[in-house]
């Protein structure tokens, strides 16, 4: 059985899905490299397929190039990868996001009856997977902040989740302490109206946000407990008291400061905390 195959038509096809597939690796793996050069990877691994097709090597041996030799120059070329974990976990990437977007393509393949709409749809799928890395890296990134705190009061112990804030820098200009920012609703269920906050224990500092400069409530509670692998004590700290919502759905009720937050690779640790 012959088949009559346009060598024009095999390269552009080639191309399109090469830079795609190249495109998705870099910005998963954050490759500093612009974008002509991954489109120049995905000509090369276009063009050698074009090669590898019009030459007679055995089936073995064109299978080795199309899903080794071939690949390899691609990432090699394309994302300027030069150290072996990298270019396997780059191989590792393109594969699955081959087999993603080819499952993609399958399913409306029957439904898709002009070759322009086809790949219309191969540039949307790109779109779809990068969109969803970015939504599970966000989520991620947010899930990793997050951590559960203990807050030792005069009217009892309190367990809520916070949120490791590295933007939040208040202080009070009294004591010089970092201060933790907490929900509103949160300051109702442990000590009701403003009024009663820890027995008029409360004071009020300036603090600036992005529409404008206004005064928080503050005051200073027995201790803290951030829970991590190990626990966090934090003796004194002082509490900022949010009119404003801090999580809309809820997910958190208090925002550690920068200080004890300690940056999220320091796992919301501060010099001043200690670990037991």
């Amino acid at each position: 059985m012959y088949y009559e195959l346009y060598i024009d038509v095999l390269f552009l096809v080639n191309f399109m899905m090469d830079s795609l597939l190249l495109l998705t690796v870099r910005t998963l793996l954050k490759c500093p490299v612009p974008c002509w050069r991954v489109f120049l990877g995905g000509a090369a691994g276009a063009a050698l397929t074009c090669v590898t097709v019009a030459l007679a090597l055995p089936v073995w041996m064109k299978y080795l190039s199309f899903y080794l030799i071939i690949t390899g120059i691609m990432i090699v070329f394309g994302l300027r990868i030069h150290t072996i974990p990298l270019f396997f976990r780059a191989c590792v990437i393109l594969y699955l996001t081959a087999f993603l977007m080819g499952g993609i393509m399958q399913f409306v393949r029957p439904y898709v009856h002009m070759w322009s709409l086809y790949y219309l749809v191969a540039v949307i799928s790109y779109y779809l997977i990068h969109t969803s890395w970015k939504m599970i890296t966000r989520l991620k990134e947010v899930q990793e902040k997050r951590c559960a705190v203990t807050l030792y009061t005069g009217s009892g112990r309190y367990h809520i989740q916070a949120l490791a804030d590295t933007g939040n820098v208040l202080r009070d200009p009294l004591s010089k302490q970092p201060v933790n920012v907490i929900s509103k609703e949160l300051a109702m269920d442990m000590w009701g109206q403003p009024e009663q906050y820890e027995e008029g224990k409360i004071r009020y500092i300036p603090y600036r946000t992005v529409s404008g400069t206004s005064v928080m409530p503050i005051l200073k509670i027995e201790r803290m407990c951030v829970h991590l692998e190990e626990d966090i004590w934090i003796a004194d700290p002082v509490l900022g008291i949010s009119e404003e919502k801090i999580s809309e759905n809820e997910e958190y009720q208090m925002l550690l400061n920068a200080d004890i937050a300690g940056g999220i690779k320091d796992g919301c640790k501060s010099s001043s905390s200690t670990a037991v």
